[in-house]
């Protein structure tokens, strides 16, 4: 199809609508794998944000297994995730999002397992032996949030079976149900800082397990993240350890007394920041073999361990790693250029895709999604970092002579997170109207070892900072983007970068906070439990660094920041109270700037509702848009 340049990049018409962004999308997750079927969940901005839970067994098509009202989903950490489980024969059991109430679906009915008020569950498991499910439990009350592992049994009664450390997480019962391996840690660290994997006895009183001899396995002599741990079927205990590097698995078999034998050096790292509960880079094979999930320049990729060695599988792009199913693999498939969908396969052969997430409009496919460039960069302090950079993509529209298209910078969340890869409305949304995007693994990412991550401790606000602005000068000095029009957006932790940026640095036209942070020190009072101590690392104690945090908050900033601000926040945010945005723009505006702030009623942290999504898109792109139109007036 021959081109036509009908308006300057940035305003290009795009195949992706707000209501495509919006309501005739969907997101999945969490796929599971037992016996003939798959599982997975499925957010739907069209249902008010509704998550379900859908089966299907091939050849037969998808259901849902959970009907409205019913929410899948937990508030376990604020950003939850392990919002269910399968048993061997099929039962389910979930949390509902709702009120934090856990059921049990089996033979078609769905009952109310249990679930206490003002608590709430995440990370099941069922157990082997029968009668109960193993699961964390977060009790809310008074003063801050308790957590614990805890056993509910299939007639509704609740019993406490461990207790006392700050956080919990991952309780996997052994095949023959004689052992618990679980994961805690307790503040100030969070779980990509240093975690302890222990393993219990598992006793039964009249049915109800009873944890005794517990033992330390991983984490006690030299502080590291133990992450993940998975059983196979012969016995030995699978887990991820960044004790050397980065994260890598390591096996702890019974007949070596559970002693930690580390694998083979994959190359990358295998593992991600537990952020939420239940994601998955490890799926243990028939014969030793082991499935998993590495991060390589930022890039996903499937690696087999076998014979003693480790070799790279071409099995689509995965977002964790591919579910044994018979004879094959399921999992959930996410490249750059193609919808996200529940898919099947083996390596070397064609892979199926099942339900897809987003139907494109016809004629629409590849060629018109951007697809991400590795792109490295020297940072301030001499080292290198890394980027994702999209191009703009659009079959109807061209760049006009000598033009170079304007570039939207994108600061992640976290900040211990990264640049994602995969197909993304976030990233398509302004290349497919002409921006090239850079998607900035600022240091603290992850994907790149535990030095690069810890690179962050005690400079969030700094390092953060200059490596976005050092990789669009990279970006700029390629001849990539029109230096008069670089924008820089983020949400959360990402929302401090932008503001920061735009106080240190006049390289950015325009700027958009999505739930992002303002002020420190309110945060440091303000935050839910799991991250209350997040700061301790990243900027130092508080108060006794009080002066830090003032300098490295953007509201004590304000009056250095002239460009335009967006600011996006939800009403209900836990996380980062609504508070942060309103402070933050009453002090541009008491100097003289004119931030734009727009509340979305009844959203956390995060949005989901179908008209939130579609109105936050277009508002932004107006936003940018009016920059643009006026700077060049």
């Amino acid at each position: 199809m021959n081109k036509h340049i009908t308006s300057p990049a940035g305003f290009w018409s795009s195949w992706i609508s707000p209501d495509l962004v919006a309501g005739r999308s969907v997101s999945l997750s969490d796929l599971k794998t037992c016996c003939d079927a798959f599982y997975w969940l499925e957010s739907r901005p069209s249902e008010g944000g509704r998550t379900v839970l859908v089966g299907q067994a091939l050849p037969n098509a998808p259901y849902d297994l959970t009907p409205a009202p019913y929410d899948v989903g937990t508030r376990v950490h604020e950003y939850g995730g392990g919002a269910y489980a399968v048993s061997a024969h099929g039962e389910i059991v979930f949390s509902d999002r709702r009120e934090g109430g856990v059921w049990l679906r089996e033979n078609g009915e769905i009952r109310r397992l249990g679930g206490q008020a003002e608590s709430r569950y995440a990370d099941f498991a069922f157990d082997p032996a029968g009668g109960g499910v193993f699961c964390v439990r977060e009790q809310h009350g008074e003063g801050e949030p308790k957590a614990s592992i805890v056993w509910l049994s299939t007639d509704g009664q609740e019993h406490v079976l461990l207790e006392g450390a700050d956080f919990y997480a991952a309780p996997r019962p052994s095949p023959d149900g004689a052992s618990l391996a679980f994961i805690a840690w307790n503040h100030p660290d969070m779980p990509w800082d240093a975690t302890t994997l222990f393993l219990a006895k598992i006793k039964r009183n009249s049915g109800v397990p009873v944890l005794s001899a517990m033992r330390v396995l991983a984490g006690a002599e030299t502080p590291c993240s133990v992450i993940e741990p998975v059983w196979e079927t012969n016995g030995s205990l699978l887990a991820n350890s960044d004790a050397h590097i980065g994260w890598r698995p390591i096996r702890f078999r019974p007949e070596n007394a559970f002693r930690p034998e580390p694998l083979p050096d994959p190359g990358v790292e295998i593992g991600l920041p537990a952020w939420a509960f239940g994601q998955c880079t490890l799926q243990p094979l028939e014969n030793g073999r082991l499935l998993a999930l590495g991060i390589r320049n930022g890039l996903n990729e499937t690696l087999l361990f076998e014979g003693g060695a480790w070799r790279k599988l071409e099995l689509g792009a995965p977002v964790n790693v591919p579910q044994a199913y018979g004879e094959s693999f399921a999992w959930i498939d996410a490249p750059s250029d193609a919808s996200p969908a529940i898919a099947t396969g083996s390596s070397g052969e064609e892979i199926v895709r099942h339900r897809r997430a987003i139907e494109f409009p016809p004629g629409i496919g590849a060629n018109d999604c951007a697809v991400p460039e590795a792109l490295d960069f020297e940072t301030a302090d001499g080292s290198t970092a890394d980027a994702l950079f999209y191009r703009p993509v659009n079959a109807h529209h061209a760049l006009q002579p000598g033009e170079k298209p304007p570039l939207v910078v994108m600061a992640h969340g976290g900040p211990t997170g990264r640049a994602n890869p995969a197909f993304s409305f976030k990233v398509q949304w302004w290349t497919t109207r002409g921006f090239s995007v850079l998607d900035v693994n600022y240091r603290g990412s992850t994907g790149f070892g535990r030095a690069y991550r810890q690179a962050l401790d005690g400079q969030w606000g700094v390092a953060d900072v200059e490596d976005c602005i050092c990789a669009v000068r990279a970006v700029l000095a390629r001849g990539l983007a029109d230096p008069k029009r670089c924008v820089i957006r983020g949400s959360s932790a990402g929302g401090l970068t932008v503001l920061q940026s735009l106080a240190q640095s006049d390289l950015f036209a325009a700027g958009t906070s999505l739930y992002g942070v303002t002020d420190l020190r309110a945060l440091a009072h303000d935050t839910h439990k799991f991250e209350s101590r997040y700061l301790d690392r990243l900027i130092g104690p508080y108060p006794q660094d009080e002066a830090l945090y003032l300098q490295r908050s953007p509201i004590t900033h304000a009056d250095r920041i002239i460009a335009p601000v967006l600011f996006l926040h939800g009403s209900e945010d836990k996380v980062v109270p609504l508070s942060q945005a309103e402070e933050m723009v009453q002090k541009l505006r008491a100097n003289g700037q004119n931030p734009e702030l727009h509340v979305y009623q009844g959203e956390g942290h995060g949005f989901r509702q179908e008209a939130t999504l579609a109105d936050s898109f277009e508002r932004e792109l107006r936003f940018y848009q009016k920059v643009f139109s006026t700077a060049s007036e």
